[in-house]
């Protein structure tokens, strides 16, 4: 196994390791009895009979109730770890959103900053493309990292071995991948869901490095992106909220009602629905309510928005997020 470099891979780690070992320890128990009943109660001649064999509460409660408690610690545990893994409505100290397609990542940051792995047309014309170096995403360590996760073609899977983590990117929803790191290092991204001719190229870097570090390497990006574009995501959200989409007529932002709910406050909080469910406002459930507005019909409002399939970009959507969750 590679070094366990996050938090949350040495969680997954111990849980492994408790399931072989108690698997070990039962396949012992079961097999070791019953080779010694083979040999300790065989019949001995062709006309021995079998003794009779009493029922016993004791033993039959404690063969079942024993693997019950076992099974339920193994629940327990490894939904706590799940829990870490998936943090969906968590907001990290650095986000990252991750674009997938055939067969190269693209690593954008909140602040703008853009990486972008090998792209497809140098795989596809480069017969050597097997030589070509992913990119490199810097992280500081000891942060909790949020990568946010699409496809623009088809079905990828974001695999980080160290961090004993994996995330699908599908296309037309946006999922998590949320770790941190406690190893400074290279670690190698792969794609493990087979998506063409050239995915076994599909491969990305994450540097971790220290803080300041991270902080100097931002910087300097930052610096080789000014002039380029003035406004950050938030901003260009905010101009599209109150302009060419139009989400001002129906939407606040200070906590007022309109036609719609209220953004003030909506990120990372509960969302009540008019059929009784309710869920964590993240990112997939932003996006969904622009594409699918009816999916998800907040308690006490109209379902009166329409669907912005069609009329909106997959960066754009990004940015109305990154708006609203400075809407606190």
């Amino acid at each position: 196994m590679p070094v366990p470099a996050t938090k949350e891979s040495g969680d997954v780690d111990n849980l492994y390791i408790f399931l072989l070992v108690s698997g070990l320890i039962s396949f012992i128990i079961l097999i070791g009895g019953m080779v010694i009943f083979i040999f300790k109660y065989r019949r001995k001649t062709e006309d021995q009979k079998s003794a009779y064999i009493t029922h016993n509460t004791l033993a039959e409660f404690l063969w079942s109730f024993i693997p019950f408690v076992i099974m339920m610690i193994i629940f327990a545990w490894g939904w706590s770890v799940f829990h870490d893994l998936r943090r969906v409505g968590e907001k990290g100290d650095v986000e990252v959103h991750v674009t997938a397609r055939q067969w190269a990542w693209t690593f954008k940051y909140a602040n703008d900053i853009e990486i972008n792995s090998p792209s497809d047309k140098k795989l596809l014309d480069d017969p050597d493309s097997t030589l070509l170096k992913p990119e490199i995403v810097v992280v500081p360590v000891g942060k909790t990292i949020r990568f946010i996760l699409t496809s623009d073609d088809v079905l990828h899977s974001f695999y980080v071995p160290a961090f004993r983590n994996k995330m699908d990117a599908v296309p037309g929803r946006r999922t998590t991948f949320t770790f941190t790191p406690i190893e400074k290092g290279d670690f190698t991204v792969f794609c493990t869901e087979y998506c063409g001719t050239k995915h076994s190229n599909m491969m990305a870097t994450i540097r971790v490095v220290d803080g300041e570090q991270f902080a100097a390497w931002q910087a300097e990006k930052i610096a080789a992106n000014a002039g380029a574009n003035n406004k950050g995501p938030a901003e260009r959200g905010e101009a599209l909220f109150k302009g060419s989409l139009g989400c001002s007529g129906c939407h606040s932002i200070d906590g007022s009602r309109i036609v719609g709910p209220s953004f003030k406050g909506l990120y990372g909080n509960k969302r009540d629905f008019a059929d009784g469910s309710s869920v964590t406002a993240d990112d997939a459930y932003i996006k969904q309510s622009i594409l699918v507005p009816t999916a998800k019909i907040v308690a006490g409002f109209p379902p009166a928005m329409s669907s912005f399939q069609g009329r909106i970009k997959e960066d754009e959507i990004k940015d109305i997020i990154e708006f609203i969750k400075t809407l606190k």
